[in-house]
Formats: structure tokens, C-alpha cells, sequence
């Protein structure tokens, strides 16, 4: 028997099991991912079942999904009876039912993958459509009930999750109007369970986190529509609309109270077309403020000559973080008395590593560095020849974007998601 209080707009969610496909798109906040976690843990404790849980980049999944089903699982105090493992991760329940969790960005480890019945597709607007259409062969039983559970927040109408689920008008297919799942909440279409959720769901959120949330609506529409609205639409071609430029002394002033933790450095080494890029940054942890206060900017630069031009970075000790794509580079200046290391990239890092730059309120960049400044501030996607936006990749190349996502190694932004346990217990 277990007790345990939820939102009363996921109770239909968590018990039903009568369809094949759960779409669950909504907001930051809303609790969605929390409420799948909690369903796949109730289902897997009735029945002996192997579930698969997906995300795009592999590398994602240990903080996002692994994370909130264990600490359901110990919420519940179940942590006795169910077993976790973290190398493989791994759930294992005490009657045969377990959890496995894979990436798309190793699809040759979906080739093993056998008796799996229920498949959660966390962020599933991140995959390909041909990576989803690959999971949907991968389940299958001769007795037990498919099932597929989607979650995501809602991106642009030009994503497959949205032409899949609701209305392709390129090819003519109309299945359901979005608008009509913001106002009924939930739909039943074609074998397929809509669910649509907002903060306002959340009964356990505290008040100044949709505060927080509504916030958004002075600096960035485009998220405000997905953070709070929970609803698809079409992208703005800006990448970064909360970037400004202050004058030098004004943002030295705002950082002299940030601890020397919160100042980073990165590096993007480039030669004879692309740039050397060395960026000093300060982070506002508290107020979501990235401050950009220093660069150093040069191509057809050896190594050896640029070692001498920012050799003040010795003195200092900073840790810099570069492109580990570049090791032999970062080899040369750790021989040269520099402390440098490289920073972490994976499949799909420059989609991760952009998000994670767009979810600081106010970028806020001195007018010292003018080159930053002609890089990021009308910074625009490139756009595939349907003129649909492609999330990682941008009109220009900015050597100082990258810069700041390698000094933002290791970092995190206060995710608006929030913790979905902690607004739950």
C-alpha cells in the first residue's frame, strides 16, 4: 500500500493505461516528468515489466531521469525493495520488473535491447524522427500491452514531435489543433493520450517560482511561450534576445561582489580563418546574470605567440577550460606553465551547451569586448530549406559562443524546471 499526494490534473495520467502513446507537452514546472516517473514506478511494481527510458545524448540522462526516479523511489521509501545501480544504471524491482535507460547518440546499443514494453521518451523533441521511428520497432510482446510515453516542452511548430502529433501543413496532415489541447487539457485521438500542463498544475510549486516564470515575458517571449504558456509556436530567428551591452566600468562594478568561483575562463582555439577566442566571465548565480568583461580575440596566431600575449594567465593561476577537441593545443600550454584543461563535449553538446546559455535571464556584455559583441548580439539559426530553424547551428560561426560554453563547463544555470521532487514531498 502507498500512500502519496499528487497534482490532481496528472490522477487520470498516473493510472490510465488504456492507449497505446502518451503525449505530454506543458511548461517548466508543471510536474509532467515527475508524474511519468511515478506512473512507469506504479506500473513496474503491478506487473513484470522491462521498461526503457530515452533521451538524445546518453550523457543527459544520469541528472534528468535516473535522478527522479530515485528520488521517488526513496521519497516513497521504497529504496530497500528496489535497487539502483549507477554503473550500468540501472532499476531493478523485487518482482522481476526492471528500468534501463539508453541514448540515441549510441543507437547501436538499441540493437540488444529485448522484452521491452514501455518506452519513456524524455525531451522527445531533442531526438530525430528517425530515432523515434527506430524506438517504435524496439517494443514488442507476445502477451503484455506496448506503451509509449512522451514528455517534452513544447519547442517550434516546425519540430517533428508537433507535425507527428498535431498538424503537418507542408504535407497536408491534420490530426489535432494544439489550441484545442491548451483548452480541453486533455484529448483522446487515434490511440493517442494528450496531456497539457502549466505551472498553474503544480499545486506544490511556491508562489515565486511562477513569479519567476512570468518574469520571462519582459526579456524573452519565445521562452515565456514555452516556459509558462507550455505551448508550441514558431522560434524567433534571435539566439540570444537578452543580450546587452553596458559600459566597461558599469559592468566591473557589478561584479566585484561575485565570488572568484563564479568567474570563469574559456578558450576556442582557431587560426587562419576561425579565431582564437579567450573569454573572461562572471556568473550571478542568485539573479541569473551571465556578465561577459574580457576577451582576447586573433587569428593567424601560433600557438607559441599567443602564449606570449596572454601569458598574464600564468600569473593568475585562472583555470581555463578549452576545446578538448584540441588536445595536442592544450597539451602545448599546460607545458607552458598555463592551467588549462579541456572541457567536456559529447554528441549533442552544442544544442545542450546553447540552451544553457539562453536560460540566463540578461547576458550582459562590456563594450571592451567588441568583438563578442558583433558575434552575439543579432546572433541568428541557420535554417534548413524549409526555412524551419535548426537549433545548433548558426549564420555565422561565433568563436566567442563557443568560448563562453567551455567556461560554463561543469556549470549549471538554475534550471527553471526546478526540482520536481522537492516541490512534491
Amino acid at each position: 500500500m502507498i500512500e502519496k499526494e499528487i497534482n490532481p490534473h496528472f490522477e487520470n495520467f498516473i493510472f490510465d493505461w488504456d492507449y497505446k502513446t502518451y503525449f505530454l507537452v506543458g511548461g517548466y514546472g508543471s510536474s509532467k516528468s515527475y508524474h511519468v516517473a511515478l506512473k512507469l514506478i506504479l506500473k513496474l511494481l503491478q506487473e513484470k515489466r522491462k521498461a526503457l527510458v530515452v533521451r538524445e545524448v546518453f550523457e543527459t540522462i544520469r541528472d534528468s531521469c535516473f535522478a527522479l526516479l530515485e528520488e521517488i523511489i526513496i521519497d516513497l521509501g521504497l529504496d530497500d525493495a528496489i535497487k539502483i545501480t549507477t554503473s550500468p544504471m540501472q532499476i531493478k524491482f523485487p518482482n522481476g520488473s526492471q528500468i534501463i535507460f539508453k541514448g540515441m547518440d549510441k543507437p547501436a546499443k538499441l540493437k540488444s535491447i529485448h522484452g521491452v514494453t514501455i518506452i519513456w521518451i524524455e525531451e522527445c523533441s531533442e531526438l530525430k524522427y528517425e530515432g523515434y521511428k527506430e524506438l517504435l520497432g524496439r517494443a514488442r510482446h507476445p502477451s503484455l500491452s506496448i506503451h509509449f510515453i512522451l514528455s517534452t516542452n513544447p519547442v517550434s511548430q516546425s519540430n517533428w514531435s508537433y507535425k507527428h502529433f498535431f498538424q503537418d501543413k507542408k504535407k497536408k496532415i491534420y490530426i489535432l489543433n494544439d489550441e484545442d489541447l491548451y483548452k480541453e487539457r486533455n484529448i483522446i485521438k487515434n490511440n493517442t493520450y494528450y496531456h497539457h500542463s502549466t505551472a498553474d498544475d503544480n499545486l506544490f510549486l511556491p508562489k515565486s517560482y511562477t513569479e519567476q516564470l512570468e518574469e520571462l515575458k519582459t526579456y524573452d517571449l519565445d521562452l515565456y511561450r514555452i516556459a509558462r504558456k507550455g505551448r508550441f509556436g514558431v522560434n524567433g530567428v534571435r539566439v540570444l534576445p537578452q543580450f546587452i551591452v553596458l559600459p566597461h566600468y558599469e559592468v566591473i562594478e557589478r561584479i566585484n561582489n561575485i565570488p572568484k568561483d563564479m568567474k570563469r575562463v574559456g578558450f576556442d582555439f582557431g587560426f587562419e580563418t576561425s579565431y582564437n577566442a579567450l573569454i573572461r566571465l562572471a556568473i550571478d548565480h542568485e539573479n541569473k546574470i551571465l556578465y561577459i568583461y574580457w576577451e582576447y580575440y586573433k587569428n593567424k596566431m601560433t600557438d607559441d605567440k599567443t602564449a606570449i600575449e596572454i601569458a598574464e594567465f600564468k600569473t593568475t593561476r585562472e583555470l581555463i577550460r578549452a576545446d578538448s577537441a584540441e588536445p595536442k593545443t592544450i597539451q602545448f600550454f599546460k607545458q607552458q606553465g598555463f592551467n588549462i584543461t579541456g572541457a567536456k563535449k559529447f554528441q549533442g553538446s552544442r544544442l545542450q551547451n546553447t540552451k544553457k546559455v539562453k536560460r540566463f535571464k540578461k547576458i550582459i556584455c562590456s563594450e571592451n569586448c567588441p568583438n563578442t559583441k558583433d558575434e552575439l548580439k543579432d546572433l541568428t539559426y541557420k535554417v534548413d530549406k524549409d526555412g524551419n530553424i535548426i537549433e545548433d547551428q548558426f549564420e555565422i560561426d561565433p568563436h566567442t559562443f563557443s568560448a563562453i560554453w567551455y567556461a560554463l563547463d561543469g556549470y549549471e544555470v538554475s534550471d527553471l524546471k526546478g526540482n520536481a521532487v522537492q516541490f512534491l514531498k
